[in-house]
């Protein structure tokens, strides 16, 4: 029976079958070797806008958190599409709400450029720390260990979504764009 299924993974024209993962749930990537991959996602911040002095600190804080860390992780940056309807939506109600012509002309330069992102596939960039483990309470002692590490730094973060996870295997098997069906892998 399991060479037949590893056959049956041989032979598949799809990406997601040849991956030991056996499903998404509660932020872990659940592998087939009862491993579970989790993490934090990182929130942006742009250090550079700050005083040199500042800048120094965050940077030495994250060096001292990076060296502290006593398990195996990966840091991962992927892009993920930027959604913008909800913004466009709002403005659209704005426009029609609003009677001034000078007002309703700078609502309509904000959908212009909002639409000119949509089109051009605008991307943002998200920052993540991911590590493998079995152990459920190791899990949220990393999960606490990274999280405390990087407020130190100065930086905020939580632990990964479903959602995020799905943002990640996407970036690394679709080029960052998100799929709904199998990847065919050409011959």
């Amino acid at each position: 029976m399991k060479s037949s299924e590893t056959k049956k993974k041989n032979s598949s024209k799809f990406t997601e079958d040849w991956l030991p993962i056996n499903s998404i749930s509660n932020g872990s990537i659940l592998l087939d070797n009862k491993l579970k991959v989790t993490g934090v996602k990182i929130k942006p911040r742009n250090i550079f806008i700050l005083d040199g002095y500042t800048q120094d600190n965050v940077i030495i804080s994250l060096k001292n958190f990076y060296n502290t860390i006593d398990f195996e992780f990966w840091l991962i940056s992927a892009d993920r599409p930027v959604d913008l309807n909800n913004y466009l939506a709002r403005l659209q109600l704005l426009h029609s709400q609003t009677s001034s012509p000078a007002i309703r002309k700078l609502i309509n330069q904000d959908i212009d450029k909002a639409n000119d992102f949509m089109n051009n596939n605008i991307t943002d960039t998200e920052y993540y720390i991911l590590f493998k483990e079995k152990n459920d309470d190791l899990i949220q002692k990393r999960l606490r260990t990274l999280i405390t590490g990087l407020a130190n730094a100065g930086l905020e973060s939580k632990q990964v979504s479903n959602d995020d996870l799905r943002i990640i295997l996407d970036n690394f098997l679709n080029s960052g764009m998100t799929t709904n069906f199998g990847t065919v892998i050409s011959q």
